[in-house]
C-alpha cells in the first residue's frame, strides 16, 4: 500500500498589476473633555449627569442672557408650567405622580408649599381688605354684620375731648383680667398687649398673626396628617402620603384664591360668579384629590371629606385662637 503524501496543489496566482495597498485612515483627533464649572464632572452632552446643570459659556452677551431666560421660563417642558398647571387642574395628580416615583418632572412638593405660601401671605398682606364683626342684640333679637373698623371706633373712641391715648387706653383695658393658671405672670402680659392693641387700633397685631400665621399653617399640615391617618388605617398608608396631598392641596388654594381675586379685579361684573365657582371648587378639588390618591368609593371618599372637614374646623379654630392670643402677648 502507497503510503506516500500527495503534493498539495498552490493557490494560481493572480494575474495582473499588483494591488495597491489601502491608505491609512487617520485616527480622529481626540476630543477635548469638557469639564462641568459647577462640580467638575465630565459633560459629554447638554446637561451634566452629575449634578444637572446646563453646560453654556459662563460669560453672557444681554442677548444670550434673555434667550436663556425666555426658555426657561416658556419652555414646553419647563417644571414650573407643569407642576402649575396640573397643581390648578389635575386634582391629586402631584401627589400620585410623586408616588408613582415620577418626580423628575415636577417641583418638590415642600418647594412648591413654601414659594407659594410666601407668595400667598405677601398678597394677603399688601392687599386691601375687611374684617367684620356679627353683632348679636340679645334685647331686640337683631343680628348685623359690621365691619371691624367701625366696631373697633366705636368701642375705644375717646369718652372725652380732653381724653388722652393713654387714658383711653387704660379705659378700655380696665376688664382685660385674666384669672386663669400663671394669672401673676400672664396678666401684666395681657394688661399690656392690649393697651398697645387700643392704642394703634389693632394695625400691630393685625401685622403679627399675617407674620405668624404660615408658621401656624406650616405646623398645623402634620396635624391634619395625624388625622388622615386615623380616617385611612385600612388599607394601610404612610404618612407621608398624607401630608404630600396636603401641602399640594394648600399650595393649590394659595395659588388660586390670589388668581381668583385678580380675575374678579379684572372683570368686577363677573366677581359673584368667580366667588361662587371657588367655593364650589375648592371642596371638590379636595373630594377628587382624595379618590385619586387612595382610590376608594365615591360614597366612602364623601363620608371622609365630612370628617376631615369637621376636623379642619375645629383644630384650625382653635389653631387660629392660639395663634391670635401669642401674637397679641408678643406685640
Amino acid at each position: 500500500m502507497n503510503t506516500a503524501a500527495q503534493p498539495v496543489a498552490s493557490a494560481p496566482e493572480p494575474k495582473g498589476p499588483p494591488l495597491a495597498a489601502a491608505p491609512a485612515v487617520p485616527a480622529p483627533p481626540p476630543t477635548a473633555v469638557v469639564l462641568c464649572d459647577n462640580c467638575g464632572a465630565p459633560v459629554p452632552a447638554r446637561y451634566c449627569g452629575s449634578c444637572g446643570q446646563r453646560r453654556e459659556p459662563p460669560v453672557h452677551s444681554l442677548w444670550h442672557f434673555s434667550k436663556v431666560a425666555t426658555e426657561d421660563l416658556t419652555h414646553a417642558d419647563s417644571r414650573l408650567w407643569r407642576t402649575l398647571t396640573a397643581l390648578l387642574f389635575r386634582p391629586g395628580r402631584l401627589t400620585a405622580e410623586f408616588l408613582a416615583g415620577r418626580r423628575a418632572r415636577y417641583l418638590p412638593p415642600v418647594r412648591l408649599y413654601l414659594v407659594l405660601s410666601v407668595a400667598f401671605f405677601l398678597w394677603a398682606s399688601a392687599t386691601p381688605h375687611s374684617a367684620y364683626v356679627l353683632e348679636i342684640n340679645a334685647r331686640e333679637r337683631a343680628a348685623a354684620v359690621v365691619p371691624l373698623a367701625e366696631e373697633a371706633g366705636r368701642v375705644w373712641r375717646p369718652a372725652s375731648r380732653g381724653e388722652t391715648r393713654e387714658q383711653r387706653a387704660e379705659r378700655v383695658c380696665r376688664g382685660a383680667i385674666y384669672r386663669g393658671p400663671s394669672a401673676d405672670r400672664m396678666q401684666p402680659l395681657l394688661a399690656s398687649a392690649c393697651r398697645r392693641i387700643v392704642d394703634d387700633n389693632g394695625r400691630a397685631l393685625q401685622e403679627a398673626l399675617l407674620h405668624n400665621v404660615p408658621r401656624a399653617m406650616f405646623l398645623f399640615l402634620p396635624l391634619l396628617a395625624v388625622g388622615m391617618m386615623l380616617m385611612y388605617w385600612w388599607p394601610q398608608h404612610y404618612y407621608v402620603e398624607h401630608l404630600l396631598l396636603l401641602l399640594h392641596y394648600h399650595a393649590f388654594v394659595f395659588l388660586l384664591l390670589p388668581l381668583a381675586w385678580a380675575l374678579s379685579a379684572l372683570l368686577p361684573f363677573a366677581a359673584g360668579w368667580v366667588s361662587v365657582a371657588i367655593t364650589v371648587y375648592i371642596p371638590w378639588y379636595l373630594y377628587r384629590s382624595m379618590r385619586v390618591v387612595y382610590a376608594q368609593g365615591r360614597w366612602l371618599t364623601a363620608g371622609k371629606l365630612v370628617l376631615l372637614s369637621l376636623f379642619y374646623l375645629v383644630s384650625g379654630t382653635a389653631l387660629l385662637v392660639l395663634t391670635s392670643i401669642y401674637s397679641a402677648l408678643t406685640l
